[in-house]
């Protein structure tokens, strides 16, 4: 064993859903902080290109830009072949990408809750994943190596806790944590079928990220949280380098959980 190593990501491809948003751009910087070749995989394109170019002016390494809908199976593959053109290989993929809750979906009843929403969520944070692990699974299963990090929650672990949000506008709503806990199976289920085929899989669930809270939210959450306080924004990129690489090569199937103590009370 070289445990120098083990946490050595040097280009390794790895595709990156939803590399514009909060986290992403986190990940983003971490890999290539490593070497990693990030494809920075977003609806929003200039966003991602932007961080193209600033990713390879500072690490010395050659990421990807590409715009992308998750939810069209076509653009998919459209994305697949530009990663293969371009690098040749596949050598990790981060299910990133989520639905963009805003404060108008977060305040509507459940009993109000529209059809729309639902539909649009499932849509983005199940659908999407499904159609990029299908399109990377089989460039995978053909390398016979490969691996997929797919991002959890505490509440696809726990329900909502409905006593800190009030009137915060920051509570989350049912199809957030439906899908979550979708997310946990999909990960088994995709690391039994993958078995003895070189492809691990596993879930990363994470706690909240503080960004823009009113401290009484904040004051809430932190009462409920064993360290007193939420994440930041870079307190998950050392998990994500674990899960990536070799030191983890015997961790599959399962769900590492990032959440300040939250669901250990």
């Amino acid at each position: 064993m070289n445990a120098k190593k083990l946490f050595d990501l040097s280009n390794n491809v790895i595709i990156l859903t939803g590399a514009g948003g909060l986290l992403g751009t986190k990940y983003a910087e971490g890999l290539s902080q490593v070497n990693a070749n990030v494809v920075l995989a977003d609806k929003n394109y200039s966003k991602v290109k932007q961080m193209e170019k600033t990713l390879r002016a500072k690490f010395n390494v050659d990421p990807l830009a590409i715009k992308v809908d998750l939810t069209d199976k076509k653009s998919v593959k459209t994305m697949m072949k530009l990663v293969l053109k371009k690098y040749g290989c596949v050598d990790g993929l981060i299910n990133n990408a989520m639905y963009p809750e805003g404060e108008k979906e977060r305040t509507i009843p459940f009993e109000e809750f529209p059809l729309k929403y639902w539909n649009d969520a499932i849509e983005v944070n199940l659908t999407g994943m499904f159609l990029v692990c299908q399109e990377v699974g089989k460039i995978m299963k053909k390398q016979k190596k490969g691996i997929i990090v797919n991002i959890g929650s505490i509440y696809g672990i726990v329900g909502a806790d409905q006593r800190i949000y009030g009137k915060s506008k920051y509570n989350s709503t049912v199809v957030y944590g439906l899908t979550k806990s979708a997310v946990l199976n999909f990960t088994r289920y995709l690391a039994s079928y993958w078995h003895n085929t070189g492809i691990r899989v596993n879930t990363l669930s994470l706690g909240g990220v503080e960004n823009n809270h009113d401290s009484n939210f904040i004051k809430n959450y932190s009462y409920r949280n064993m360290m007193g306080r939420m994440a930041q924004k870079d307190e998950y990129v050392g998990a994500m380098i674990f899960l990536l690489s070799d030191a983890s090569s015997y961790m599959t199937g399962s769900n590492l959980i990032i959440d300040g103590g939250w669901t250990s009370w």
